[in-house]
């Protein structure tokens, strides 16, 4: 094994085989004792699309919040689920069924578009050309801001769908869905999430939906595996310490050493980031 793939399933902390029902409460738990220790939050929130990641943090989420308000007594804990449509999207089906699913507190419904389209029609004004791509990023981040001033609103931290597959590419919005205050799913790859989700009797179809981001209007419904050009079975194969195809691997690897600053807080003169 190189060092660098050492390195990186240090980094991604995938253990090769887990119990489900242990990771269920490993989460679980790991939400609530964020609540405790921050004695002024009593609100989680997140944005449910409708994918496997939001489904299954989504669900943990509300399963913390119910054992927290059985455990204290204290009824001001609750959980909110967040609809973050760019107008109407053509997977609104399976957002409302993982909202089902996950039995949500509270749901709330924001379109994203009039302000994401008013961002780029006041820098194209500017002057500034606005390609697809950084319009997707710029709703990723619009759908960032509001869930923060619900937070915001409500006593409440900003739950992240980050998990360790998700991470080592870097597939996500810097600041955008990459920008949140706990991640708790962080250390299972792909088809561990998944375990999860039937451990917990999810509906069938939202995790094996084909994942897909979603952000371009030029590529509708684009694969995550054709855009990173590796698939997750793969993925999660490297992560597990498993041979996968020498290409496989080194896309991964191109992946991870060129996202790097994406794991990383803003830098300053005494990180070691460039050495």
């Amino acid at each position: 094994m190189s060092k660098l793939k050492e390195q990186i399933i240090k980094e991604m902390r995938v253990d090769p085989s887990i119990d489900p029902k242990v990771e269920i409460q490993k989460s679980v738990d790991f939400l609530k004792d964020y609540l405790k220790k921050h004695l002024f939050l009593k609100t989680l929130v997140l944005g449910i699309s409708g994918g496997q990641d939001s489904t299954l943090v989504g669900k943990l989420s509300q399963l913390a919040i119910i054992e927290l308000r059985e455990e204290t007594g204290d009824n001001e804990y609750q959980f909110i689920a967040i609809r973050l449509p760019y107008g109407e999207q053509a997977d609104e089906k399976d957002a409302m069924d993982a909202i089902e699913f996950i039995g949500a507190d509270k749901i709330v419904k924001v379109n994203v578009k009039p302000s994401v389209d008013a961002t780029v029609q006041t820098l194209e004004d500017g002057g500034i050309s606005i390609s697809d791509f950084v319009k997707g990023n710029i709703k990723a981040r619009q759908r960032m801001i509001i869930q923060y001033a619900i937070a915001g609103s409500h006593n409440g931290a900003v739950v992240g769908t980050d998990h360790s597959a998700e991470a080592v590419t870097g597939f996500y919005t810097k600041f955008g869905d990459g920008g949140t205050d706990i991640n708790p799913i962080f250390r299972l790859n792909k088809r561990q999430g998944k375990a999860l989700l039937k451990e917990l009797r999810a509906p069938k179809e939202l995790y094996e939906k084909i994942p897909t981001a979603d952000l371009e209007e030029d590529k509708p419904s684009l694969p995550d595996e054709k855009a990173l050009g590796v698939t997750y079975d793969q993925i999660d194969d490297y992560l597990e310490g498993k041979e996968v195809p020498k290409e496989a691997a080194q896309k991964i690897e191109s992946w991870f050493l060129k996202t790097n600053h994406k794991r990383h807080l803003p830098i300053t003169i005494f990180d070691d980031f460039w050495k």
